[in-house]
């Protein structure tokens, strides 16, 4: 998984659209409203996660090796990295929230990995 914080993942752009991620990938193998009311398009190795107003708030994938920038970090290290390099991350749920690299995960299921748009850092600080 390459990470491009708060902007990217691989290759798509946190300004993407329902309807270009549609064009580009096709109809997803599931589509459905999560139990926080985010609308979700399931790929099966990828899941993007979009509000109503058809904003783009989180991609999750498998990633068994994280890259930012030029630091590639395997997912057994990534919690230590994260607890390393960000002074302000946060647990939450089982998640640990990375609000300078824009990703959350739980570190006891591997490769899982969830990238975050800004605009949603305040709503993973608010859950309890």
């Amino acid at each position: 998984m390459k990470l491009d914080p708060f902007e990217r993942v691989n290759d798509t752009p946190f300004a993407c659209s329902r309807e270009d991620l549609l064009h580009a990938r096709g109809a997803p193998l599931r589509a459905a409203r999560n139990g926080i009311g985010l609308n979700e398009m399931d790929y099966g190795d990828v899941v993007f996660r979009f509000q109503d107003c058809g904003r783009l708030e989180e991609i999750t994938l498998q990633a068994e090796v994280l890259v930012i920038g030029n630091v590639a970090v395997p997912f057994a290290h990534l919690a230590g990295f994260v607890r390393a390099h960000d002074p302000h991350a946060f647990e939450r749920a089982r998640f640990l929230v990375s609000p300078g690299f824009g990703l959350a995960f739980d570190p006891s299921e591997p490769f899982w990995v969830t990238a975050l748009a800004r605009h949603c850092l305040p709503e993973w600080k608010r859950l309890g």
